[in-house]
């Protein structure tokens, strides 16, 4: 059995990688981390034609329907690039939440808008996964109340869908009064993190996620498998990078990666990061077809994939010397992507006790996800 990406994988993957080589240059996002909005979206529509919007969208919603192996393919492509778009909320958890959980008017009235990559849907289910004590929402009377804090994709987005402690999914129009938007400020300038302070503002219950976990828990599976192949395809540059350097950088009459402790530490990046590309594979393999595995491999994904790029990140800088500090050869961009990936719907931490808990090695009790109090390290 071949065990790999197919060719239209590996076809869909080079397209998108090329086409961020010719439209998405380290100048480019250097423009974008400063503020210009515009060069985001034009990135972003021209990915939009490529289809990334349409994916995981069924086929009779004008979608293309897809599976996860796909989906990782082109996150990891976009974590190679550090795309300034959208993707993991907007494109993968969303069309996911509607899929599983929206009412046929729901369906049809969103999954074609984001198929045609004309609608974007934030998602905010930190609460679910482990919120902060001050972070809470709140459903009576058809409207939701509270505070929702790193809400994937918001950005110029057209609706939210919202998770309360109890996995519960709600959808609310972006546009609503009661709706107040805080653009926090983290270590990451290519995707902004929003907060939402919400009052009384009108929501539509998912009916499928209704006391019914499957639903957000497929979601959150899916967005940490896609947050994984990020990751890794920004990992996978930094080691490039830094071999490369290694082969350029002159130190006593010799390029320095012909030294034995610089070859070693790009052996064990390598080495390290290989794996990486397979355990996502199989993780999305699980998504689509080995239900009984999928969330372990998911958590197990998750965490290992973040320890592994939080290792090269360093070690990829170390080996450029003071020059990877520099804006000039902009590793950091790579590298906090990395970081704020590992934090995003779940710590390592926080992931492996959910792990242990599905292998009945944690006896201790869970409401809902865990909801543990956590921090925001990332906020600056």
């Amino acid at each position: 059995m071949y065990f790999g990406l197919s060719e239209e994988q590996q076809s869909l993957q080079d397209n998108i990688k090329k086409y961020l080589e010719d439209n998405a240059s380290l100048d480019t996002i250097k423009e974008v981390a400063g503020g210009d909005s515009a060069k985001a979206e034009n990135i972003h529509r021209g990915l939009v034609e490529l289809g990334i919007s349409g994916l995981m969208v069924p086929e009779q919603y004008g979608g293309l329907e897809l599976d996860m192996l796909f989906a990782s393919v082109v996150s990891g492509a976009l974590g190679s690039g550090t795309a300034p778009v959208p993707f993991a909320g907007a494109y993968v958890m969303a069309p996911i939440a509607l899929s599983l959980g929206g009412s046929e008017s729901q369906k049809e009235t969103w999954l074609p808008k984001i198929a045609g990559g004309e609608a974007i849907i934030g998602i905010g289910i930190s609460e679910y996964v482990g919120a902060r004590e001050d972070a809470a929402i709140t459903f009576s009377d058809n409207t939701i109340s509270g505070r929702c804090l790193f809400v994937i994709d918001a950005k110029n987005a057209d609706a939210y869908i919202l998770a309360n402690k109890a996995g519960e999914l709600y959808i609310i129009d972006a546009k609503d009064k009661g709706i107040s938007v805080t653009e926090l400020v983290t270590v990451d300038k290519t995707r902004p993190s929003i907060e939402l302070n919400l009052d009384k503002v009108v929501a539509e219950l998912l009916p499928g996620s209704e006391k019914n976990q499957e639903v957000i828990n497929k979601v959150l599976d899916a967005g940490r498998l896609m947050l994984s192949a990020d990751s890794v395809g920004a990992a996978q540059i930094m080691l490039d990078k830094a071999v490369a350097y290694s082969l350029e950088r002159k130190q006593f009459g010799r390029v320095i990666g012909s030294f034995q402790a610089v070859k070693h530490m790009c052996a064990e990046m390598a080495a390290e990061l290989e794996p990486c590309h397979s355990m996502i594979w199989y993780a999305a393999h699980c998504y689509d077809h080995d239900p009984s595995q999928a969330r372990l491999m998911a958590c197990h994904t998750k965490a290992h994939v973040s320890e592994v790029g939080k290792q090269i990140s360093k070690t990829s800088t170390e080996v450029h010397g003071g020059m990877g500090f520099t804006d000039e050869l902009g590793l950091h961009y790579w590298f906090k992507r990395i970081g704020l990936n590992r934090q995003l719907l779940g710590s390592p931490e926080l992931v492996r006790e959910e792990a242990a808990r599905i292998q009945n090695f944690d006896q201790s009790p869970a409401e809902g996800q865990g909801n543990k109090e956590v921090g925001n390290p990332l906020l600056v």
